[in-house]
């Protein structure tokens, strides 16, 4: 269903506390279980599995744990949380709350991406509602000794403080850099105290999961990507917005609901992600086949695909935050490349070199970010070469 009608989503009829309640029903080893057997993995792109999230921070012996939500969406192309924490966030505020029974939590903090600040009132406004009503704070719906309460904290528009462990740096007042792993933040997280880190939309299907049952979420989607997931569609299509799908949805079939279908590409996850082209428009959007955090960009017939990738590369090198040489400099040289080849000055021999310095960005960087830098360049080669070499008239020798 399309942002327009929000009334129709799965979100609008899980009234907030539902969930919650039946959640705090449950001892908090039975919290995690319920999360197992529905399969949730984390919506923000990586897809790791909740449950084992929750576990790990549940099994250490530190009194002192936090509940971080990150709210930081950078991506390009995604504004699905964005929807969320407008339109639903006391979803979110119960998914919180209900990790914090399962690890036994007693804070939790908001870290709300810094072009977002309009939304802080109204989220403090809800925090205060929900204080009033004993959602939030002491004793939460009257269960002696569960105390837990959130915060929200402001990002400053670092696109790599979406990066958990640079997210919990900027937190503790520190440059957002990403940190060496291991230690983890389920053990060493903020402040050196155990931490679970999910996205906003993780946490807005949590209590989604405890009102309607394991089963209910484990039976939509397919086996290793259960769930339904929400979609940030923008770009050369008739209906760009918010949706709600299935995980498994085939391109083709997303492309007929947002009227893109004369697509010839589209990018799927944002600029960290895959340029995806028409032939293979059959494969589904799920972790084990094409997998998102949310954003979908249809690139439609007139685009030309190096400006795409010279869009994407511009937007790296502006946000590397320049702690490892791989990214630093390698994402420079491949911006370099584009250019070149806009202007047919680029060479096939140094063509293949800037594809063999993308997959050593990819091997080599310590982040995330590095590591999926160089992706919508190399899938544009690959899948638009006849493309690239007719517009640009790519020398053949060096």
């Amino acid at each position: 269903m399309q942002a327009s009608d929000p009334g129709k989503m799965t979100f609008s009829r899980i009234a907030p506390g539902t969930g919650l309640r039946s959640a705090l029903a449950m001892a908090p080893p039975e919290i995690i279980g319920l999360i197992s057997e529905s399969g949730l993995k984390g919506r923000g792109g990586a897809g790791f599995p909740t449950d084992i999230k929750w576990q790990l921070a549940a099994g250490t012996d530190d009194e002192l744990k936090y509940v971080v939500c990150n709210a930081d969406e950078g991506e390009p192309g995604t504004f699905k949380d964005r929807f969320i924490l407008s339109h639903f966030p006391g979803l979110m505020f119960d998914g919180m709350i209900i990790g914090a029974r399962a690890i036994g939590a007693r804070r939790g903090i908001i870290y709300l991406r810094g072009e977002y600040t309009y939304l802080r009132a109204f989220l403090e406004d809800r925090i205060a509602h929900r204080r009033n009503e004993n959602l939030l704070g002491r004793d939460i719906l009257g269960m002696p000794g569960f105390d837990f309460d959130i915060e929200i904290r402001m990002g400053a528009g670092a696109y790599v403080c979406g990066e958990e462990t640079a997210l919990i740096e900027s937190l503790e007042g520190q440059r957002g850099e990403p940190r060496n792993r291991p230690p983890f933040p389920v053990n060493t997280g903020f402040l050196g105290h155990p931490t679970i880190v999910n996205n906003v939309e993780t946490f807005a299907w949590i209590p989604c999961i405890f009102a309607n049952g394991a089963k209910w979420f484990h039976d939509i989607g397919t086996e290793k990507s259960t769930g339904l997931k929400m979609f940030s569609v923008s770009g050369d299509c008739g209906k760009s917005g918010v949706y709600e799908f299935p995980m498994g949805i085939t391109i083709h079939e997303l492309l007929e609901e947002v009227e893109g279908t004369d697509a010839k590409a589209v990018q799927v996850g944002g600029a960290s992600g895959r340029c995806v082209p028409a032939a293979d428009f059959n494969h589904g959007i799920a972790f084990e086949d094409i997998p998102t955090g949310g954003s979908i960009i249809v690139i439609g017939p007139d685009r030309d695909m190096l400006d795409v990738a010279e869009n994407f590369l511009e937007f790296f090198v502006d946000e590397s935050c320049g702690q490892c040489t791989p990214c630093r400099e390698g994402n420079a040289k491949l911006l370099e490349g584009v250019r070149l080849l806009k202007e047919g000055r680029c060479s096939m021999h140094y063509l293949h070199e800037l594809c063999s310095l993308g997959e050593t960005i990819q091997l080599a960087s310590k982040c995330g970010l590095g590591q999926s830098s160089p992706n919508a360049f190399l899938s544009i080669v690959e899948n638009f070469k006849d493309e690239i070499m007719g517009r640009t008239n790519v020398m053949s020798e060096k």
